[in-house]
């Protein structure tokens, strides 16, 4: 499944993916489940969770300044 990866305010990303967890799609943009928010259709998802969706957005929860 091709899979679209959106970090909002920043990149996007397209992987095809066979299984894989959303915790493996934010390996794959270097980020940690511990600095943002999975969201898919506008409602956070588990990052353990098997990925489902053609698009994820993901939302920087913390960002340096």
């Amino acid at each position: 499944m091709n899979v679209t990866v959106e970090v909002v305010g920043e990149d996007t990303h397209e992987f095809e993916v066979e299984e894989a967890t959303y915790a493996d799609l934010l390996a794959e943009v270097g980020l940690s489940p511990h600095e943002v928010s999975v969201m898919v259709d506008g409602r956070p998802v588990p990052e353990d969770r098997q990925v489902d969706a053609a698009h994820v957005k993901v939302l920087r929860l913390i960002k340096g300044g």
